[in-house]
């Protein structure tokens, strides 16, 4: 054996089908990355005739995985506690319905979070972010604003049907319905500022569940 190819490694050391695979598997992350890079700048970027007549392959693409929130900054940081509340509708087997009662999604969250030096993506943002999504493109009374107002509300109930799954309490899950708690942050002992600390809810109408929503359920 001659000494450079003795030397020889990495790459240049596999078969020409090997360095054909991972030159195939090189190309295709460039590609999901310079398409990933793209949607997100057109994103961010001042609204363009691009971004305009692509609007809803963007958002579906963007939406709620990899949007953009400065919330944490000032000026306005969020000054609330806000938790996800849910409860469903079931039909027993005799044909009876049972209400169950309220399930602090974010309570469950917090408790994957807590104590875990790694905590999954997931639990962090997953409820938290969607929540938001669904907040902007709502109005009070809880009807959607538009195409966004419709993925955010069908985003919400898949994640709730992945937590409750398609049977609960001896029932099969027929409808549910979300609240937020929400609680203002008590000011600093050091500080004038009088805050109401009570507990406000925002209940929202039941929705009926559809296969749609049971999609991804294992």
């Amino acid at each position: 054996m001659e000494p450079d190819e003795e030397r020889r490694g990495g790459v240049s050391a596999l078969s020409l089908p090997g360095r054909i695979t991972v030159a195939v598997a090189m190309a295709v992350v460039a590609v999901a990355l310079a398409v990933h890079g793209a949607m997100v700048f057109l994103h961010v970027a001042p609204s363009n005739t691009l971004s305009k007549e692509h609007e809803s392959v963007i958002d579906d693409y963007i939406y709620p995985e990899f949007e953009q929130n400065w919330k944490l900054f000032a000026p306005n940081p969020l000054q609330q506690n806000i938790s996800v509340h849910a409860r469903a509708m079931v039909t027993k087997d005799d044909g009876s319905s049972a209400k169950t009662g309220w399930v602090d999604l974010t309570a469950m969250d917090t408790e994957n979070i807590r104590g875990n030096p790694f905590p999954s993506h997931v639990a962090q943002n997953e409820l938290r972010r969607a929540w938001s999504f669904y907040n902007d493109y709502h109005d009070d009374e809880g009807k959607p604003s538009g195409y966004r107002g419709e993925l955010s509300e069908k985003y919400v109930k898949r994640i709730v049907m992945r937590r409750f799954g398609p049977e609960l309490n001896g029932g099969t899950v027929d409808r549910i319905q979300l609240r937020s708690a929400v609680t203002r942050v008590a000011a600093p002992k050091w500080s004038e500022e009088r805050i109401d600390t009570k507990t406000e809810y925002w209940v929202l109408p039941w929705w009926a569940i559809t296969k749609t929503d049971l999609q991804g359920e294992q």
